[in-house]
């Protein structure tokens, strides 16, 4: 039997079309979420590898401060590092709040990772490329003018420009957590409410 004042056409089919575009729309927003938190991961575990790299430069001062001698090690000749380089070390532990996120599908442990990133990842990075931009500037633009007879008062680490090596990092660094705050606030808006999301479209 139809319902009383509504179209038994309207009562089957509409509903039926109503339906499946929201069923369309709730699967599009859990692939969405899929996606993210599977190219989120990618980028941590990028970030773990990067961190490695960072604590190995750091390796022979952690050794000296506990007293611990290898001739290995020690003839590298390793430079002391900068506040800035364990400042983005340090900031691998925010990593926790991601993994508690995609556990968790928690929204606010997200927002904290993407906080964190911006703290212990860009502002560390943006100190970093500030500090050895002269010294990369002076050899990539000016080595022929006088760099080589020591005009240039740049710091070397075996042969090579150190200011120019460390761009190698920071660069690559950059682009990582730029793609990580990508996936993050990919997911955060596939976690928004439903409510706010119509607000926004």
């Amino acid at each position: 039997m139809a319902t009383r004042g509504v179209p038994s056409d309207w009562s089957s089919s509409g509903m039926d079309g109503l339906d499946h575009g929201y069923r369309q729309r709730i699967a599009a927003h859990y692939q969405a979420s899929a996606t993210a938190k599977s190219r989120l991961k990618y980028c941590m575990f990028l970030h773990y590898m990067m961190a490695l790299l960072m604590l190995a430069k750091l390796v022979p001062f952690i050794l000296d401060k506990f007293n611990f001698f290898i001739l290995a090690i020690e003839e590298l000749e390793v430079p002391e590092p900068l506040g800035w380089e364990w400042v983005w070390l340090f900031g691998i532990f925010s990593s926790f709040f991601c993994l508690n996120g995609i556990k968790k599908n928690n929204y606010t442990s997200i927002k904290n990772y993407i906080c964190s990133i911006i703290i212990f990842g860009y502002l560390p990075l943006i100190y970093g490329a500030v500090y050895w931009f002269p010294e990369a500037y002076m050899f990539i633009f000016h080595k022929g003018d006088g760099f080589r007879d020591g005009w240039y008062d740049i710091q070397l680490w075996k042969g090579y420009p150190y200011g120019l090596l460390w761009f190698a990092f920071i660069i690559p660094g950059f682009q990582l957590h730029s793609f990580t705050m990508y996936f993050s606030i990919a997911l955060l808006r596939a976690w928004k409410p439903r409510s706010l999301r119509n607000k926004d479209d």
